[in-house]
């Protein structure tokens, strides 16, 4: 187990910044009820992942090279997203590899980690559940599952509020549809893809939808609401701070 510092990063990712900023406060505040001293570069921007899977390297490194500046010091990083997360621990490394910032590259993406991940792995977070019952399902981004591997850290934190029974999905290995550009670019199989999903988290009888990634979150509850059904959507970060600390 890593040791506990008494510090870390904070890397806020466009969508949060943009469309769910409750999420990344809900986060950074898990993160201050454990004891933890949470910084916030206001230099930081995007992780470059929008460039770097269309094809565009260079422009990717430019946006970058960004990142470890903002992020300089020998802190954690904390990405409240599997996708971003992916794209700064996995990717970085390759992206600078024949550049003159491979060994910072490195070791930034060292630092790394999604936020469940290291609420469970390093600071041990024991939760005490004040709501009330409630059924949820839980849908597992593509990056958290295969690339970071931190869905058992979200769902174990979920897991320890009494109250709440998780329901599985039946298909919660399959993609929901975003995935980018991809949902523009392949719109028609991006909208076969989350109808699949759609009809998963219905059948689930449950009465919302938890994820750790905010595309998947903003495809899904898009399509929820396009399709009338009143499930609602939450970030794990969001659900727990209610749950544990409302």
């Amino acid at each position: 187990m890593p040791t506990r510092p008494e510090k870390v990063y904070y890397f806020g990712t466009c969508l949060i910044d943009l469309c769910y900023p409750q999420a990344g406060m809900a986060g950074i505040e898990l993160l201050r009820h454990a004891g933890i001293q949470v910084i916030y570069p206001q230099q930081q921007s995007c992780c470059g992942q929008p460039a770097y899977n269309s094809g565009f390297p260079e422009e990717a490194r430019r946006v970058a090279r960004q990142q470890l500046k903002a992020f300089a010091k020998d802190y954690p990083i904390i990405v409240p997203s599997g996708s971003c997360g992916g794209m700064l621990k996995h990717h970085y490394p390759k992206l600078f590899a024949d550049e003159p910032e491979a060994t910072v590259a490195k070791r930034f993406s060292d630092r790394v980690f999604e936020l469940s991940e290291f609420l469970v792995r390093v600071l041990d977070v024991k939760l005490e559940d004040r709501g009330q019952p409630i059924k949820v399902t839980w849908h597992s981004s593509c990056s958290a599952l295969r690339e970071m591997r931190v869905i058992e850290y979200s769902k174990s934190l979920v897991r320890q509020l009494k109250n709440v029974e998780m329901i599985e999905l039946q298909r919660e290995r399959e993609c929901c549809g975003f995935g980018g550009s991809f949902s523009v670019k392949q719109a028609d199989l991006s909208s076969a893809m989350v109808a699949d999903k759609v009809a998963d988290i219905e059948q689930t009888g449950a009465a919302l939808l938890l994820s750790g990634d905010c595309g998947c979150l903003m495809n899904i509850g898009g399509a929820l609401e396009h399709r009338k059904i009143p499930i609602p959507v939450k970030h794990v970060a969001e659900f727990i701070l209610e749950r544990a600390h409302g």
